[in-house]
């Protein structure tokens, strides 16, 4: 990355638009927030939403730093991401699908850790579309590594209080909820759009 790497500032609405809608839009994370604030609450979901936060940031810059030259050149390590993605969100979608009521013993039941949640975005098909697709498309300096650190700074600064709302949302449910019978029937809903949300990995996939 040059030293000089002055910010585009005619693209910096842009980037923020874009870092805006794709995080507060629908997918994974914010259907997994919901359910976790409904399950957990908004203070214990807290790990959660900052895993996220940072692991979209990290993998921005992973893209910039060489990772998404190594996708063009070989596809089939791309392929291979989707694939994981596929099975380890089928696999979420039914941990929450098969929860119980939100009172539940010690032990039995968390939320997802920091790490976790960092972990998750590797797999995660909607923060690579958000990633790989500022990357070529947002131009906030002409060094594409500066340009990605200044949109993993977008990302984390604009989509942190995005991802917040599902989770304070979910935590609003909590008490609508609290009866096990619409609990269950919630968190079932909740796992049937985190596998609508593979569609467009599906056709991708399949084509």
């Amino acid at each position: 990355m040059s030293l000089d790497s002055p910010l585009t500032l005619g693209a910096l609405p842009a980037g923020i638009l874009f870092a805006l809608v794709t995080s507060i839009t629908p997918g994974p994370n914010n259907t997994m927030l919901l359910a976790s604030g409904v399950n957990f609450g908004f203070r214990r979901t807290m790990p959660h939403i900052l895993g996220i936060s940072a692991g979209v940031a990290l993998l921005m810059l992973s893209v910039g730093f060489g990772l998404g030259e190594a996708f063009r050149r070989f596809p089939m390590l791309y392929t291979t991401l989707e694939v994981a993605s596929v099975v380890y969100l089928l696999y979420l979608a039914w941990k929450i699908g098969t929860s119980g009521e939100i009172q539940t013993r010690k032990g039995e039941r968390r939320p997802m850790r920091f790490h976790e949640a960092i972990a998750f975005q590797w797999i995660n098909p909607k923060a690579w579309m958000m990633v790989l697709t500022a990357a070529t498309t947002i131009h906030l300096s002409a060094d594409f590594g500066f340009n990605s650190l200044m949109m993993a700074v977008l990302f984390y600064v604009t989509g942190l209080p995005c991802i917040c709302l599902w989770a304070a949302f979910g935590t609003s449910l909590r008490r609508l909820l609290s009866n096990p019978r619409w609990l269950r029937a919630f968190n079932i809903v909740m796992a049937s759009l985190l596998v609508l949300s593979m569609y467009p990995v599906a056709l991708h996939l399949l084509a």
